[in-house]
């Protein structure tokens, strides 16, 4: 782990880049986020599930907003997170887990990772794989147009917020985060979707030039695409997952030796 001195002139801070080297054994890893798993979204899951199954990949690495909401790790105990639990578990036996939190389910906690058998992966990390060096990141944290959702961001993620959070009761959390939701969605339909913050470009590419990464791989903005940011620095933002729905879409970004190839996913019935 890197620490970083704070910027010239006023700009965000920077974080503290964990580094990460990977086997090298692995041949591929595969990237997603933001799948929102909820249980009116079987199809969703049910693509999840065969994927993990299926992938010919020697890691899987969840960059956020693996769930619609998590409140807690006694969650997994109980009905849908239960189920997508043992998917992960299952899964773990048979191939690398990594997870790093997204602005959804940043109240994951050890617990559930150490029942799925997957890695914490600090926000943001700097992976060394398959001959490439990359800095991997939720997004969010880099969404500085958004500053009410900062400002928010930034009093959830202390320890005693979480502390007083998670000392209420299950349901209790359940009904919050439901309420969370809700309001969420309703501010999401009073803008148009391409009015929704993206990354701030000149934040973007300080963290790379910092973390000595050409290439920036992030979820949360839900437009996939690959873009030059700068000479030199270029992102690859990750798919949204929704299958219960119009549009149907689904990518994984599959990391090799051959670069970086984005895998449309099948259907499932």
């Amino acid at each position: 782990m890197s620490l970083c001195a704070a910027p010239q002139g006023g700009a965000s801070p920077l974080p503290s880049f964990w580094e990460f080297t990977a086997p090298t054994a692995w041949r591929s890893v595969d990237f997603i986020s933001d799948l929102h798993l909820q249980p009116d979204h079987p199809r969703t899951f049910r693509a999840f599930a065969a994927h993990l199954r299926d992938t010919p990949a020697d890691a899987v690495f969840i960059l956020g907003d693996l769930f619609e909401a998590w409140v807690g790790d006694d969650m997994r105990h109980e009905g849908f997170e239960a189920e997508v639990t043992e998917v992960l578990r299952d899964a773990g036996s048979r191939l690398n887990l990594a997870f790093m939190a997204g602005n959804r389910d940043f109240l994951v906690g050890s617990e559930w990772l150490r029942d799925c058998g997957a890695m914490a992966l600090p926000d943001p990390t700097v992976l060394l794989a398959c001959g490439e060096r990359l800095l991997l990141t939720h997004g969010d944290a880099l969404c500085l147009e958004d500053t009410a959702y900062q400002n928010f961001r930034a009093g959830v993620r202390t320890e005693h917020w979480r502390a007083g959070f998670l000392a209420r009761p299950l349901p209790e959390r359940r009904a919050l985060a439901a309420q969370m939701r809700k309001a969420s969605q309703q501010h999401q339909r009073d803008q148009r979707p391409e009015n929704w913050a993206d990354i701030d470009v000149g934040a973007a590419v300080r963290w790379m030039h910092e973390a000595g990464t050409p290439l920036l791989v992030h979820g949360h903005t839900h437009r996939p695409g690959t873009q030059e940011l700068a000479p030199g620095f270029t992102r690859a933002v990750l798919s949204d997952w929704e299958l219960d729905g119009s549009p149907p879409r689904a990518e994984v970004l599959r990391l090799s030796r051959q670069g970086l190839q984005r895998i449309a996913l099948p259907q499932p019935a």
